[in-house]
């Protein structure tokens, strides 16, 4: 089923650590460039996070964030590092000397990195939660995509429909063109005041019919409308094969406009372009 490189998830868990947010973004990239915003209690996570995103999504830009806010700690559950402390308060009192009217809020001596203990067991519990929450929030992102592709692929078919309405006109109208040229060059033969070897015109008219031919053109695009739809319907990544068809959609249909001897078929391979073109900007977001 194609999927889509755009989407968007977030997801939120609490527990006795604090509050963890997970938020997945991603957009359209020709291959899969992951970055990663992670507190420093989560950094050690990075790489398996990664491993976990590169199995899920093949292409797309997506970018990570992970905020974590610590839960209020209780007073019995307060461990200080003498050691830790010691240091900061002679610190404290050397720069109290410097600048006397200065005051210390205990509060901010708690508060700096290394004062206070941390709980090993809710260190564990943490990185167990992150690594949960990321994985329901990938999935949430895999969701998004996934309804999004659902769109793409419903917008390529009505475009590999109206391709197909636009082939179909141009064979219909085939019979009448090549009627109209013989009618047009055997007119211009009449003009003519000398006698013209009736086999080496029918030889003449065969060879411009032939240069004029668009049968193959249009036998091919029929044949990547039917791939295209081939691969709209296969179970794996689109975007790379369906950005190739519409490569060759669009040669066949510039080649069909440069033959054309009729009006109307110029119209009809001019139409063939915008509709490839329309289906074009839509294969840019398929994965």
């Amino acid at each position: 089923m194609i999927a889509s490189m755009t989407g968007f998830a977030r997801r939120e868990i609490c527990g006795s650590w604090g509050t963890l947010v997970c938020e997945l973004r991603s957009v359209n990239h020709r291959f899969l460039e992951a970055g990663f915003r992670l507190p420093d209690e989560l950094r050690s996570a990075e790489g398996e996070l990664r491993q976990h995103l590169a199995r899920e999504v093949r292409r797309g830009k997506v970018d990570c964030t992970m905020t974590y806010r610590r839960a209020q700690a209780s007073a019995a559950g307060l461990e200080i590092d003498s050691q830790a402390l010691e240091r900061l308060l002679i610190r404290l009192k050397e720069i109290g000397r410097s600048v006397p009217e200065h005051t210390v809020d205990l509060l901010d001596v708690l508060r700096w990195p290394g004062v206070l203990k941390e709980d090993s067991s809710a260190g564990e519990e943490l990185m167990v939660a992150a690594k949960a929450l990321f994985g329901s929030t990938l999935e949430d992102l895999a969701a998004a995509r996934a309804r999004e592709g659902l769109r793409i692929k419903e917008i390529l078919e009505l475009r590999c429909a109206a391709l197909e309405d636009q082939v179909r006109q141009v064979r219909e109208r085939l019979p009448e063109i090549q009627t109209r040229l013989r009618a047009r060059l055997d007119e211009r033969l009449r003009e003519l005041t000398a006698s013209v070897d009736q086999d080496r015109l029918e030889q003449e008219l065969a060879m411009l019919l032939q240069r004029l031919d668009v049968d193959e053109e249009l036998d091919r695009l029929a044949g990547h409308i039917q791939e295209t739809r081939r691969i709209l319907g296969a179970n794996e990544p689109a975007g790379r094969r369906l950005d190739f068809l519409m490569q060759e959609l669009n040669r066949e249909a510039n080649t069909l406009s440069s033959k054309s001897q009729d009006l109307d078929t110029t119209r009809s391979a001019v139409d063939m372009k915008v509709i490839i073109e329309q289906m074009r900007e839509q294969v840019q977001n398929a994965e």
